[in-house]
């Protein structure tokens, strides 16, 4: 049977394995689905959050997808019965929240009425949401903007007053403003890529499962033992400079881990942030998407 794998640059474990050809050894009837061919329709970022990359495993898009923290928790808002497969271990390292030196924006409270730049239904927005509730502050404090394909430019022009950036886009912000961090990633939010799945092919699919996370764990040791290489990957898709895309790729862990309670813990926290903020329609238990079996299976292949 074909078995399709939803992937795109953000999930950097997976677009390398695109590329290695690992998977296609255990599986020859692979199919890749590049994420950014599908769509992804955007909403207002201060009422809701998108949710295609979680859709898209209920439409026939594909069978297993990898994203950061925020896309499984809109599937399950969402009503689909997703699992999830496995995470990365913390990429504290990998972005923060930014502003102009010269800006008076010192901390998440001087966030207040300010135009804040994300990648609305990524990581960025429970990064953001979390920083603002550490100050008591609410979504509808601040002015979000979905600025998910041109953020970096946006913010050197100052069309915006903050931006919640990553690397390997920060580089080039660094190198041409004068920054003031806004509040680090550690110690609020564990940033980790995640997999997921739908419960179907969790539970009646093992054999192309063990497959496709092996295969993970072995484009993680091969970016580890040659980011230089698997930073070229990358920049052959976007242009960027391999160098910015190295340093990303080596300030972050790799090696996938099996979902532990404070992952867990984490994930309801932002599920609830975002119930209690309006930008999902109901609760959620993120319990319900965790199979022991599976984290079980991902063990025995660290």
């Amino acid at each position: 049977m074909t078995i399709r794998i939803g992937y795109f640059p953000q999930n950097n474990t997976l677009w390398v394995l695109r590329h290695l050809g690992i998977l296609e050894q255990s599986l020859p009837q692979v199919e890749w689905v590049d994420l950014r061919t599908l769509g992804n329709p955007r909403v207002d970022p201060t009422r809701a959050l998108p949710s295609a990359h979680g859709d898209h495993l209920f439409d026939g898009g594909y069978d297993v997808i990898g994203t950061g923290a925020t896309p499984p928790i809109t599937a399950q808002a969402k009503g689909h019965d997703i699992v999830y497969l496995a995470v990365s271990g913390p990429r504290v390292e990998n972005g923060r929240i930014v502003a102009h030196a010269d800006s008076g924006i010192t901390g998440p409270a001087d966030l207040k009425g300010k135009r804040v730049a994300l990648g609305h239904g990524s990581w960025q927005t429970t990064l953001l949401l979390l920083a603002l509730e550490q100050v008591g502050l609410t979504w509808s404090d601040i002015e979000p903007v979905d600025a998910y394909g041109d953020a970096a430019q946006r913010f050197l022009d100052r069309e915006v007053d903050a931006w919640v950036g990553s690397y390997p886009f920060l580089t080039q912000v660094e190198a041409h403003a004068d920054l003031t961090d806004v509040i680090p990633t550690a110690g609020l939010f564990s940033h980790r890529s995640l997999w997921f799945t739908t419960r179907d092919f969790a539970t009646t699919h093992r054999p192309e499962l063990t497959a496709i996370l092996t295969a993970l764990q072995a484009a993680d040791r091969w970016i580890e033992q040659d980011p230089a290489a698997a930073a070229a990957l990358f920049s052959a898709d976007d242009g960027r400079p391999t160098a910015e895309w190295e340093h990303a790729l080596r300030t972050r862990p790799w090696g996938l881990l099996p979902l532990d309670a404070d992952f867990i813990a984490e994930q309801q926290h932002a599920a609830d942030l975002f119930h209690a903020n309006g930008l999902v329609d109901r609760e959620i238990r993120v319990e319900d998407a965790v199979l022991p079996e599976i984290a079980d299976l991902v063990r025995s292949l660290v």
